[in-house]
């Protein structure tokens, strides 16, 4: 069985990123519904980085990567927004 980090994992410095999207002022549900489309965009093995100011995605986000299979990488803790990083595990 292959169970993909889901946990809170903040981070000290960026990760690359193949790509990005940018979803401050978006809240629940459209916030996951805009990362599922962003995730199709890119090729497996691939990082998203997704920027937001939602204090509810430190538990949406690694739960989504849980429940679609791709790992989440960690959070970057800006003075404004966070960022989060998810890899791509498949299509």
């Amino acid at each position: 069985m292959n169970i993909q980090n889901t946990e809170l994992k903040f981070l000290d410095k960026p990760i690359h990123a193949d790509a990005m999207t940018d979803i401050i002022y978006m809240m629940c549900p459209i916030h996951l519904l805009t990362i599922a489309q962003k995730i199709k965009e890119i090729k497996t093995g691939q990082t998203l980085a997704v920027l937001t100011d939602y204090d509810g995605a430190l538990q949406d986000i690694p739960a989504w990567c849980g429940t679609t299979g791709n790992e989440f990488l960690g959070v970057l803790e800006e003075s404004d927004h966070y960022k989060f990083y998810i890899k791509k595990l498949k299509e």
